[in-house]
């Protein structure tokens, strides 16, 4: 399925929100009544629904617990991920703690650093290893995600170092865009460029 990196963000807000409506209990509802409540397009719900299959009857809207489990399968939710956490500073500590890459789907296997005084201690459920044992762990937990969390310097040779074990995803937080290899995707996560972003937004109002 030919799906735009847009669309699948799209799709990751509609699902948050439709989980949120089934939890209030609500078990229908129309893409005006979704992009009324969450302040999005019923448009374009529409219109992306409608490439992933998910349909809904004019004048009744989609029934909520049904969509849910069709988007949780398109966006390859219905299946567990191992992740793996490379740098275990103060924020990899915190991903490998945090609930979101905890629970449901996602789970942290494996923490790495080369930080001697880190090798060996816990850090939520895992034992964080060195990351000459990349190689190792890596296709031994059949881990395919990895999350890096290092200074820029660090940051290519330990994701050339993952993608060499087998991960075939990498989410950077290294300020340093990673170079693209063997079909493995990476999305760089830069916050300093949305902080500066926002700076700027702040000097235009002034202005």
């Amino acid at each position: 399925m030919d799906v735009s990196p847009l669309t699948l963000n799209r799709i990751s807000v509609y699902l948050r929100c439709l989980r949120r409506l089934h939890e209030d209990g609500v078990s229908r509802i129309s893409s005006q009544q979704l992009a009324n409540k969450f302040h999005l397009s019923a448009t374009q719900i529409r219109k992306d629904l409608t490439q992933l299959g998910g349909s809904g009857i004019r004048g009744v809207g989609y029934e909520v617990q049904p969509l849910i489990r069709r988007l949780t399968g398109a966006l390859g939710l219905d299946q567990k991920h191992s992740l793996a956490v490379v740098g275990m500073g103060a924020m990899g500590s915190a991903f490998t703690r945090h609930i979101g890459f905890n629970h449901g789907s996602f789970q942290v296997a494996a923490g790495f650093d080369h930080d001697a005084a880190k090798i060996g201690q816990k850090v939520g459920d895992i034992v964080v290893k060195p990351t000459s044992a990349i190689g190792v762990v890596i296709p031994q937990l059949d881990i395919k995600i990895g999350i890096i969390a290092v200074p820029r310097e660090a940051a290519q040779d330990l994701a050339d170092r993952l993608v060499a074990a087998g991960t075939r995803s990498i989410l950077n937080f290294a300020p340093v865009r990673l170079e693209n290899s063997n079909g493995v995707h990476i999305r760089n996560v830069d916050v300093r460029i949305y902080l500066e972003e926002l700076v700027f937004y702040l000097g235009a109002d002034e202005r």
